[in-house]
């Protein structure tokens, strides 16, 4: 069904989201040992999350003009820069060298977030949501390496925790480049680089477009909440980092595990049911974690919530590219992007002062209103193009 670029980009999704996952397992936990404030334990992750903001509308237009490959490889020489940095922080314990390797991290993620786009752009249009889903199916391989790699090098350099993870994570990105380097991927078209571009006003008048950026950004945006202060909660609660660690491979295999078969839901009934299912997983997330800390509660509320943002994230970009023309796809692509890591960004960013603030339930309690105006504004979108459907 899919050609060897597709299937290579899947592998180069599953390496980047390894590298993803590891950062997420210890960032946390080595912010809180390295910051002068426990608040600012989740700094380096909402940095993370900035760097990944800051790149993404550069990146779209970087690859109108260059191309994808050179593209990707740009972002994991951003990456392997990144690590290198988080990898000498450790060895001098500096809390703000830290932050600069996982802002730079951030970016070269922000650049692999094209990754799904330039899938779409090599499979049969019939066939887009499930290249999609494929890509981020590759993310199982992630739920698996990504946590495991993290205990795995947590003590490799005895007097210095987690920096064997970071050792481990410069190698992924340098083994990505390879991969990258071998795919056939496709040069930028004359139509794509030259073609007639709608402006962002005219963009934005699309009700799709309107739904997918709002779907897309309080789903990404509540998942990032809520797992980023998950650590914190859990070390909290007395659970270790491996009951911590494997909570995180079941939030990982629910974002990704459901991808086999989210495509085929999205072709059978539509963005905007899977949307909005999606958005109903999220909130059984919010609804388990009031009823315990222990690490069954931790774990099963984590799954959902990975599944409900498989669900949102998948749908809204399934959703974004029927948005956009050839030579406008860097601007929608740049702009939705923007939009939802700014989201992510400020969620990560909150997570560890809320979590400190308000506690793991409130904290919880506090995304509801978010996810119902997500449902609300999908529902409305779906209603208004029913009745569009029902006129003509």
């Amino acid at each position: 069904m899919f050609g060897t670029t597709v299937w290579g980009l899947a592998l180069g999704q599953a390496l980047l989201i390894t590298g993803n996952i590891l950062l997420i397992s210890v960032a946390a936990l080595v912010g809180q040992h390295l910051a002068p404030d426990p608040d600012y334990a989740t700094v380096p992750i909402a940095l993370q999350y900035i760097g990944l903001m800051c790149i993404t509308l550069p990146a779209a237009h970087v690859m109108k003009w260059v191309g994808r490959k050179k593209g990707f490889l740009i972002g994991n020489v951003f990456g392997v820069v990144g690590a290198c940095l988080a990898y000498m922080a450790l060895s001098v314990d500096n809390f703000y060298i830290f932050c600069c390797g996982t802002f730079t991290l951030g970016m070269s993620i922000g650049v692999g977030q094209q990754y799904r786009y330039a899938a779409a752009e090599n499979a049969p249009k019939n066939k887009i949501p499930q290249s999609i889903s494929l890509i981020m199916a590759a993310g199982i391989i992630a739920a698996i390496l990504g946590p495991n790699v993290a205990v795995w090098f947590e003590h490799w350099f005895p007097d210095v925790q987690y920096q064997g993870a970071f050792l481990a994570l410069i190698i992924v990105y340098l083994l990505t480049m390879v991969i990258i380097q071998l795919l056939p991927l496709k040069k930028p078209s004359i139509e794509e680089q030259q073609g007639h571009t709608r402006s962002y006003k005219e963009l934005l008048k699309q009700n799709d477009l309107l739904g997918a950026i709002v779907a897309g950004a309080i789903g990404y945006g509540v998942m990032v909440l809520i797992m980023t202060a998950t650590p914190l909660a859990m070390m909290h609660s007395g659970h270790n980092f491996s009951d911590t660690a494997s909570t995180i491979q079941w939030h990982v295999l629910g974002m990704f595990a459901p991808s086999f078969f989210t495509g085929k839901l999205i072709s059978r009934f539509g963005c905007s049911k899977v949307i909005q299912t999606g958005c109903l997983m999220l909130v059984g997330c919010i609804a388990l974690t009031q009823f315990g800390i222990t690490y069954w509660h931790f774990s099963i509320a984590l799954a959902l919530l990975g599944i409900g943002w498989n669900f949102t994230f998948i749908g809204a970009t399934s959703l974004l590219t029927g948005t956009y023309q050839p030579a406008e796809k860097a601007k929608v692509q740049g702009l939705n992007d923007l939009i939802v890591f700014t989201c992510s960004a400020a969620a990560s960013l909150l997570a560890g002062y809320w979590q400190n603030i308000f506690g793991w339930q409130l904290l919880n309690l506090m995304m509801i209103p978010f996810i119902f105006s997500a449902m609300i504004t999908v529902a409305a979108i779906q209603k208004r193009a029913e009745l569009y459907v029902e006129s003509n």
